[in-house]
């Protein structure tokens, strides 16, 4: 009876002063709908990366060309070469096929690309923006391509260097607004420097990457798709015909790090007598892994920044509980003379700081799950909320009651009810 009481009182003093009581949970409210929306939003941007990865190759390796240091070892991926490699530096498609050999139980399959460049494919009044990208038959699987219809770029192409192409199902709807089997058909594609003719020989299913430039705002009509056609077409027309980098994926449950080690040890066995070049081998994973770490670091830095607007809601907690006990005064004197003890008196006011406090943060639960709701559905990602975080939240309001409260309340329970009953 004395809790449920205590309850009552807090009420029926909260709804004496609503609008007060409103703007004293304020800073509660902003406090925990900030960091339960700002874990999710985070949850929501590390799912859409890590799917966004996952379909450009998260496991995929790369190996690559690099120059050397004064010591013979990898200068790294990102420091940039001070020089350009001679063709008799790149690397060979017979190096390439070594590396397959080699490691044939552990790869599942090779992906060499290289990109031609940007250009139109035109047909009268009806065009299509398009990347012209060299590629072999392994690029299918290590990049994820969906075929719709038709098949992809295959050996026989590439021993051809044929004039075949696998074009994006954007690409057929303003080419040929769906009106004919385009299977087999020949597009023209304009680029600054030449006009080259292919033939369909297959329809890939376009998704834009929204993370990762993908479309970006253009509109369906001028978006920039990719057009795979065989790399030897592409090399036929180049000076270099040796490679820069190629991408593998290795087989399931292969240790990742061992082959990683293991291809980088017999690259640079390959290059060992080449004075400036040697092969280095970067893992994809640790890279997506080392993204969406940072992703994670941001979001707890803003959620803790978020967090100290608890702080200080619990200060205007405190403040207009001081406030109360103020206005009060004649009310727990009367109290005081009745009976009540200070413990009583104490367990009220507390109970009153914890109610508003937990009134404020159920409100802000609301709105924070409200926010993460809004940005899953904004970045089209599986709508991730927090349970423990929003369990935390909540029971740090009601801790910031408890705390914030405690000295208003101590201070009505040691008020003399002699001094209080004359308190005007």
């Amino acid at each position: 009876m004395f809790i449920k009481e205590n309850i009552l009182l807090a009420i029926a003093g909260i709804k004496s002063s609503k609008m007060r009581s409103l703007l004293t949970m304020l800073g509660i409210i902003i406090g925990i709908s900030s960091v339960i929306g700002i874990v999710s939003i985070g949850g929501a941007i590390t799912s859409k990366v890590t799917s966004e990865l996952d379909n450009m190759g998260a496991n995929n390796m790369e190996v690559v060309l690099t120059e050397k240091k004064d010591d013979g070892t990898s200068a790294g991926f990102n420091d940039g070469p001070s020089k350009h490699p001679e063709d008799s530096d790149l690397i060979s498609s017979e190096q390439i096929d070594a590396f397959k050999e080699i490691f044939k139980d552990r790869i599942s399959s090779v992906s060499i690309d290289e990109t031609k460049g940007q250009g139109k494919v035109k047909d009268g009044y009806l065009y299509a923006n398009v990347n012209a990208i060299g590629v072999n038959e392994g690029y299918k699987e290590v990049k994820n391509v969906k075929l719709t219809s038709g098949r992809f770029i295959t050996d026989k192409d590439l021993k051809g260097a044929k004039k075949t192409a696998v074009v994006s199902d954007k690409l057929i709807n303003n080419i040929f607004k769906g009106k004919t089997d385009p299977l087999g058909k020949e597009i023209k594609v304009y680029t600054k420097d030449e006009v080259e003719t292919y033939a369909i020989v297959g329809v890939y299913e376009y998704e834009n990457s929204s993370l990762f430039g993908g479309g970006g705002m253009a509109s369906e009509k001028d978006r920039v798709t990719d057009l795979y056609i065989p790399v030897t077409t592409e090399k036929s027309s180049q000076k270099n015909k040796n490679y820069q980098y190629f991408t593998i994926t290795p087989k399931q449950n292969v240790d990742a790090q061992k082959l990683v080690k293991d291809m980088k040890k017999y690259g640079e066995k390959l290059y060992k007598s080449n004075k400036n070049w040697t092969i280095d081998v970067f893992n994809n994973q640790s890279q997506a892994a080392s993204f969406t770490s940072v992703i994670n670091m941001i979001s707890l830095g803003v959620a803790v920044i978020a967090a100290i607007a608890l702080l200080v809601g619990g200060i205007g907690v405190m403040n207009i509980m001081l406030v109360s006990v103020t206005e009060r005064t004649r009310e727990i004197g009367t109290r005081k003379a009745l009976g009540a003890k200070s413990s009583h008196i104490k367990m009220q006011f507390i109970t009153e700081s914890v109610i508003i406090c937990s009134i404020g943060g159920t409100i802000g639960i609301i709105f924070g799950i409200g926010m993460g709701v809004i940005a899953c559905i904004v970045l089209k990602s599986p709508i991730s909320i927090s349970i423990p975080t929003i369990l935390i939240s909540f029971t740090f309001s009601m801790a910031i009651g408890v705390f914030f409260g405690y000295y208003p309340a101590k201070k009505a329970a040691s008020l003399d009810p002699i001094e209080a009953l004359r308190y005007e």
